[in-house]
């Protein structure tokens, strides 16, 4: 019998190592694939630099999309908040010749404005996260669409580019950079703040967490918050990157942002929104998408992957949660008995 449970626990943990570091064990495989199939443009230094850099805003917009994924909801606005505050800064500082110091700070404000509003109808009129983060991003779209007489603006302070995208370390871009550090900053708070732990009470349940004193509507109203904060941050960051503002390039970001929120989610702790998972997760796909990209595959394959990645990655995701709940009910029914 002891044999038995023995075997069980080393299945037990096996199957957990498997679930935790899959995706990086098939990052390695599609890296090793790729350099061998593309060994003059895959594996070089340039390639990754690329990649760590070219796709760093995607990473914080992920971020942004994951905080209220946390709490147990969703903002669908998150791709046109990143559209409008890039398009805000584009109109305030080249055509009205304001500064980058007020530009900055005040693009920020209107992210925050707009999960404000999220959280408004969300937590206390008591509408729906996704039918509401949608037609707010509607409404964004819209208004970004006023505000640059629906065509694109450039002339943004080339000082933007120059700290966002031309400064590199070891090859790559500041902008990497900028990305790594917000993840470190959500991971600290997730993991090791009081704050954080409330938010993934609440992402756990919400009538619990409230029975257990939480403040239920402060957190997920914060959460919104949150995420049209960083979405601003990657709004910024676009900015940056292409010292221009275009009113609807931005939103091809959505779906992607998605996958790689919830792909992370099955990743080191599986079944549980993460940053570092979520930073995985979006450079395991874009690896994937620049080795087609560099085969010469059509430009929808792109989509194609990005789509397959989020269905896997939700489908996968409930797999693990309800085998933590069947575990969860085993582990109290044996708990019963050992007792009787």
């Amino acid at each position: 019998m002891k044999n038995l449970d023995k075997i069980k626990q080393k299945s037990a943990k096996s199957n957990n190592f498997l679930q935790r570091y899959a995706i990086l064990l098939v990052w390695g495989i599609i890296i090793v694939a790729f350099s061998l199939i593309l060994p003059d443009t895959f594996p070089t230094w340039l390639n990754f630099t690329t990649i760590l850099s070219s796709k760093a805003t995607l990473v914080v917009l992920s971020l942004a999309v994951m905080i209220p994924l946390i709490a147990g909801d969703f903002d669908i606005s998150t791709a046109s908040t990143l559209v409008l505050t890039n398009m805000v800064i584009a109109v305030l500082n080249a055509k009205l010749g304001v500064s980058l110091a007020i530009c900055l700070p005040i693009a920020l404000v209107v992210g925050a404005l707009v999960g404000f509003i999220n959280g408004f109808f969300v937590v206390r009129i008591g509408i729906h996260s996704f039918i509401v983060t949608l037609g707010i991003s509607t409404l964004l779209n819209g208004i970004t669409l006023w505000i640059s007489n629906s065509r694109t603006v450039s002339g943004i302070d080339r000082i933007m580019q120059e700290w966002v995208i031309s400064k590199r370390i070891f090859g790559i871009s500041y902008i990497f950079f900028y990305a790594l550090i917000v993840c470190v900053i959500l991971f600290y708070f997730l993991e090791y703040t009081a704050a954080g732990k409330k938010l993934l009470y609440v992402g756990r349940g919400i009538n619990v967490s409230r029975l257990s004193g939480i403040n239920v509507t402060k957190v997920r109203w914060s959460a919104f918050i949150a995420s049209g904060t960083v979405s601003a941050l990657a709004g910024i960051m676009y900015a940056g990157t292409t010292g221009s503002a275009d009113p609807s390039s931005g939103l091809s970001f959505m779906m992607p942002a998605f996958a790689g929120a919830f792909f992370g989610s099955t990743c080191l702790k599986p079944g549980r929104f993460n940053a570092w998972g979520c930073f995985i997760a979006i450079y395991f796909l874009v690896t994937g998408v620049t080795g087609f990209s560099l085969m010469g595959a059509p430009t929808f394959i792109q989509s194609i992957f990005y789509g397959l990645a989020l269905v896997i990655a939700v489908s996968f995701a409930a797999i693990v949660k309800k085998r933590q709940i069947q575990s969860a009910i085993d582990a109290g029914i044996a708990a019963a008995e050992s007792k009787e």
